[in-house]
Parts: C-alpha cells; sequence; structure tokens
C-alpha cells in the first residue's frame, strides 16, 4: 500500500485500528517529501525529521495505551504559511516575519493539534495571502505538480500543490478572494469555503467588521473535507458571528434527484474566462445531471461591476487597516509588495460615505441571492477564470485580450461568494488539452455548508478526479 495515496480518513482508520503505525506513516511522508517538494516547492519551513519521528513515536505509544487522541491523531500536516504555530517559523511569505517564531498557536493550529495532527512544516503561500499566485520574496514560487513550468494558484497555493503531489493527505487553507478554491481548480483537489462565521478567526484586531475571510479544508476526497471541517468549525465565545459545527460526515449521503442547481457561468459575459474552461464546466454539470440533477442556466443576478465596487472597496479598507501603519516605517513599507501597497494606499484614500455605500451593495446582493436560493437547491460557476499559467508571471494581465485593471481582477469570478459568505465546494472537473486541471464552484445558501458537501461527495463518487488522475513527478 502507498500511504500517500491513502485519504487522511483511510489512515486515520488504520492507525485506529492498529493496523497501521504514525512512525511508518511518518516515514512514508518524509521520503515523499524529500522526493517530490525540491520541484514543486510546496512545503516550506520543515521541521527536523528526527523530532518529527520522536512525535510519531509517541503518537504511537498513546494509541496504545490510551486510544487516539482525535480523528488527526499521528496524521502529518503542513499548515499554511499565514497560519501562527508555536515553535515553527511562520513568514506570511514576509521578509518582515522571515524569521518569525510565534510563542503561540493561532485557533486554527489549536484545533488541529487537540485533534492529533503531527506539524511537519508549513505551506507556501503569496506575501500576506495578496493573489492567487503562490511566490514569496521570502521561499520562491510553488509549481504546479501536473506542469512545473506553472502556477499551483493561491493564496493556499502550497497546500495544493502538497496535497496534489502526496506529500500530505490533507490540508488547511483560508479563503478571502478565492484562496481554496481558484488553487484547488489549479491543482485538481478539492477546497471548501465554509459560510462565513463557521470557522472562527481569532480575537486579534476587528473581529466585527472583518466578515470576508474564512479558513477552510482542502483535500482529495470530500470525507476528508467533512472531517477537517468538523475540527476547524464551531464557535469562538471571545468573536462575534459564531456558528455551530454539525457532524459533517455522517451527513454526506444524499439523492441529487429533482435538485435544481442554477448554471451562472460566466455572469452574462462579465467575466472574461479563458477558451475551454466553460466547456469543462460544463462537463462537470452534466455529472450532476446524470445523477438527476436539474441544470438551469441563469441570467446574472446582480450588475457584476457593482459586486466589483463594492468588494475592492471593503477590502482596501480592511488591509488598509492592518496594515497602514506601515506607511509610516520608510523601511517597512520598502519591503511590501507592490500589491500590497496598493491596497493599504486605495484603502488610506476612502471616505467613510465609499464603504457605507459599498456595505449598502453587498447588502442588497446578500438579499437578492437569498430570494435565488428559494428556487435553487445550488448554484454553479468556474472556479477560475484561465488555466494555470506561467510561474513567472506576476499576475495574468489579460484574459482574451481583455486587460486586468488590477492584479486580482483576474479572479472576479469568486467575489459573489465571497463579498457574501456563501459556502463553496471548488471540485476538480478534469483537464484542458493541454494537460492542465480545472475546477467548478458548487455554490449553496448561508449556512447549507452540510448540503453543499453531500452534493460533493455524490459528484466526487462519479469522477474520482484526482484519484483517477495523479501528477506524474
Amino acid at each position: 500500500m502507498d500511504l500517500m495515496e491513502q485519504s487522511a480518513s483511510t489512515l486515520s482508520r488504520l492507525i485506529a485500528s492498529r493496523q497501521l503505525s504514525p512512525v511508518e506513516l511518518m516515514q512514508a511522508h518524509l521520503a515523499r517529501v524529500a522526493a517530490a517538494n525540491g520541484a514543486v516547492n510546496a512545503v516550506v519551513s520543515p521541521r527536523d525529521p528526527d523530532m518529527l519521528l520522536a512525535e510519531a513515536r509517541a503518537a504511537e505509544a498513546e494509541v496504545t495505551k490510551t486510544g487516539p487522541q482525535g480523528w488527526l491523531h499521528g496524521i502529518p500536516m503542513a499548515l499554511k504559511d499565514l497560519v501562527a504555530v508555536k515553535g515553527l517559523r511562520s513568514t506570511y511569505g514576509s521578509p518582515l516575519f522571515a524569521d518569525f517564531v510565534p510563542a503561540a498557536d493561532d485557533l486554527v493550529a489549536a484545533r488541529l493539534r487537540a485533534a492529533g495532527a503531527i506539524f511537519t512544516g508549513k505551506t507556501n503561500t503569496p506575501e500576506w495571502g495578496h493573489g492567487s499566485h503562490s511566490f514569496n520574496p521570502v521561499f520562491g514560487a510553488t509549481r504546479n505538480p501536473y506542469d512545473l513550468t506553472r502556477s499551483a494558484g493561491g493564496s493556499s497555493g502550497g497546500a495544493a500543490a502538497a496535497l496534489a503531489a502526496r506529500m500530505v493527505p490533507v490540508a488547511d487553507g483560508s479563503d478571502m478572494m478565492g484562496s481554496l478554491r481558484n488553487p484547488a481548480a489549479f491543482c485538481n483537489v478539492y477546497g471548501f469555503r465554509p459560510t462565513w462565521g463557521l470557522v472562527p478567526s481569532d480575537a486579534v484586531g476587528d473581529t466585527f467588521l472583518a466578515t470576508m475571510a474564512t479558513e477552510g479544508p482542502m483535500a482529495r476526497d470530500v470525507e476528508d473535507l467533512a472531517r477537517l471541517l468538523e475540527v476547524l468549525a464551531g464557535e469562538n465565545p471571545e468573536v462575534p458571528f459564531g456558528r455551530p459545527a454539525a457532524p459533517y460526515a455522517a451527513r454526506l449521503d444524499t439523492d441529487l434527484r429533482g435538485k435544481r442547481i442554477g448554471w451562472l457561468g460566466d455572469w452574462g459575459g462579465a467575466y472574461p474566462v479563458e477558451p475551454g474552461i466553460l466547456d469543462l464546466c460544463e462537463s462537470g454539470l452534466q455529472v450532476l445531471a446524470d445523477q438527476g440533477a436539474i441544470i438551469a442556466p441563469l441570467a446574472p443576478p446582480f450588475p457584476a461591476e457593482k459586486l466589483w465596487q463594492a468588494w475592492i472597496t471593503l477590502r482596501a479598507m480592511l488591509n488598509a487597516g492592518t496594515k497602514g501603519a506601515l506607511r509610516d516605517d520608510p523601511a517597512k513599507w520598502a519591503q511590501l509588495k507592490p500589491e500590497t501597497q496598493w491596497e493599504i494606499e486605495q484603502g488610506m484614500g476612502l471616505s467613510a460615505a465609499a464603504v457605507h455605500a459599498a456595505s449598502v451593495l453587498r447588502s442588497r446582493w446578500y438579499a437578492r441571492a437569498a430570494k435565488l436560493f428559494r428556487q435553487y437547491d445550488a448554484l454553479v460557476m468556474p472556479a477560475a477564470q484561465v488555466w494555470p499559467f506561467p510561474v513567472e508571471w506576476r499576475w495574468p494581465q489579460a484574459i482574451n485580450g481583455q486587460a486586468m485593471d488590477t492584479y486580482h481582477r483576474w479572479m472576479e469570478i469568486v467575489v459573489p461568494v465571497s463579498l457574501i459568505g456563501l459556502p463553496s465546494l471548488a471540485v476538480p472537473c478534469g483537464f484542458g488539452p493541454q494537460g492542465l486541471p480545472m475546477g467548478m464552484q458548487i455554490i449553496g445558501p448561508s449556512g447549507a455548508d452540510a448540503q453543499v458537501l453531500a452534493m460533493g461527495q455524490q459528484y466526487h463518487r462519479a469522477t474520482g478526479w484526482p484519484q483517477k488522475r495523479p501528477p506524474l513527478l
């Protein structure tokens, strides 16, 4: 058995039944990282192998003595480098934090640690998570396991590439502007952006206005997504707007017959999409139709440009609020990537009236989407507008000859979900003529995380793309 081909759920069951030693699994993990990571550059700040093997031996002894600590007991995990992990170099992809070693875990790390995961390193991310291409001045660029000349996406690009290359069995990610969904599409894996508030933030900085970014799970199958979400989810009493967790893995069976699914495509042409992507997504839709779902093409339900203006206003406001003080230190300011400087400067120039107007647009879109979900069980859109692009690029400058006016406009198709915090599952839907992966989003109403995952499970059972076509590294 190739252990690194197995799902985290399978490995968990083998460890719990004492058919697999965490030591044996750690040895397989270390061997796979040694073989693949040099080419892909997905896992960064790796921990000492002897220390990891010692922790695996302790995990094995604990299973023998008292049973597993949690479902991740003894499972190797590399956490996204936007998550602070106690005692483990955590850089945020920034030269300002190149040597930062946190004294405490972020909430995500603490919950994963409590479930028994063994942290082996970090996964690469763009500086501050800004942009959907995982490169930074600390570690360089992560390459796509399906084509080492191409991007793995971002900002959870390191996590997606590590999953695809079989360096980790399951991974954490985060998503403000497609950071779970775009790299999942680029790397032929699954990424789930949960309903906003289901996975709470730490009680640091503003927790009332910052309601667009969320942590979430990534995996090569939907059962692992559901089980990891059970660990990540659940209220943090120190922050507002929390939501209770649920037994998602126990609710994965569903019948798609009669389910109504709205196909939004390219939003009536508002979002330029490279040739072949819509066709591949429509083939994914056909998988749902073959299981009895009713697919209905939809006209754009809200003006795309208004969504975009609301998005960039609120995003800039948040970036200026969290990082604006860096403008007062010329040495630190000079070390920020231009895209981050642009975000801060845009936010610094905003008026209260502009922020209020953006929030009103956001509110109107939320109300319109709620009405739409009275007619449809789910909506579907592509998870990206471009195929994985050359790794040397900072970002795609144009799509089909249409110039992109910001560093992230080429990912505008994720904004309708992100702006109002809907649950969205990026599922693989095959490969284009150049052998590059692509995916689509299955989107549900707020709070319908279990239903979206169940739809994804039926889709995965019918397709199995991550298992059917692993990368040939």
